[in-house]
């Protein structure tokens, strides 16, 4: 009787590419969930321009790689971390379109996704990075379909993620792709985290109110002070002693926004504010920003933050 003899499943190898100065927090996220020992499918290394020490974007903290570019020359995946945002070296570029050309997987964590961009790897193709820098990767690259709301994006054989922990999601989610569901989540209790996150990077930038100038000032403040009023665009444009018509023109022009948008935007940041500092009622939280109704707060949120105020909550507040 012949014997069956089973073929072990092939390594699959990972190049790390830390771009000087490199965000070791993005590298250290890849190389620890490939170059784990208990996983067994990867073998990892963390390579850069040349085999030796790389500087990081935190002062006073460098890392040693153990290979230089050839590394990324016999990869089946590349994942480009996070760098100081800038021109990265022509001879990364160049390894990174020799690797996509011969079929490997090219992914970015955080600004590695300007490395991405710079190759040309990103055109005509959707694309996230960290919140922060979404906006300088869609002017500098118009051709990148950017995407700032959500933590990771897969276009076949090129992948990006939004900032620093969005990496590890991004990570557990190529596991899954490689190996199925039930290999990431082993990794992912591995590393104590979840599996999915609710919602996506959007629900990350509330805090952030819109700078408004002098002209729009007075009326945006008086908006704030009461929110929990039902405002209506007519209702800021008498204020403003304009025109509806006139007042919309004003905030596009300054605010790149609509006054609609711009008194919903702040009405879900004072909801925000609301979950995060007590345990009032959804209903409550509704009324005292201007939402009237649990569902719409809800509704809004969901469409602005691609979660629940109570998902929210429990991600955000203090306990």
């Amino acid at each position: 009787m012949l014997a069956i003899v089973r073929e072990e499943p092939a390594i699959h190898r990972v190049a790390v590419l830390a771009l000087p100065p490199v965000v070791a927090f993005d590298a250290a996220i890849a190389t620890q969930v490939f170059g784990h020992e208990g996983l067994g499918r990867y073998e990892a290394v963390l390579c850069s321009l040349r085999a030796g020490p790389v500087p990081t974007t935190t002062p006073g903290f460098g890392i040693t790689v153990a290979a230089g570019l050839e590394a990324v020359a016999t990869a089946d995946t590349v994942i480009v971390p996070g760098f100081r945002r800038g021109p990265a070296p022509a001879a990364a570029l160049d390894a990174l379109r020799a690797a996509h050309q011969r079929g490997a997987r090219i992914a970015a964590i955080c600004s590695g996704a300007f490395a991405l961009a710079q190759a040309g790897l990103l055109d005509g193709r959707r694309a996230t990075t960290h919140w922060v820098h979404a906006a300088a990767l869609a002017k500098e690259h118009p051709t990148v379909q950017v995407d700032p709301a959500v933590l990771y994006v897969d276009e076949g054989t090129v992948l990006t993620s939004a900032g620093l922990a969005a990496g590890l999601d991004l990570c557990l989610y190529l596991i899954g792709l490689d190996h199925g569901q039930q290999a990431a989540i082993q990794r992912a209790r591995h590393m104590v985290t979840p599996l999915h996150r609710a919602g996506g990077q959007a629900q990350y930038t509330v805090a952030s109110a819109v700078v408004v100038g002098e002209r729009l000032s007075g009326v945006t403040d008086w908006a704030l002070a009461n929110l929990h009023r039902p405002i209506t665009v007519a209702d800021l444009a008498r204020q403003a002693m304009q025109s509806t018509r006139t007042l919309s023109r004003a905030f596009a022009r300054e605010l790149g926004t609509s006054p609609r948008a711009w008194l919903i935007a702040a009405r879900l940041r004072r909801a925000c504010a609301l979950l995060e500092s007590g345990d009032l009622t959804v209903e409550e939280i509704a009324r005292r920003s201007g939402l009237g109704s649990a569902a719409n707060l809800r509704l809004q949120f969901r469409r602005a933050y691609a979660t629940t105020p109570l998902a929210y909550r429990a991600a955000f507040q203090q306990r």
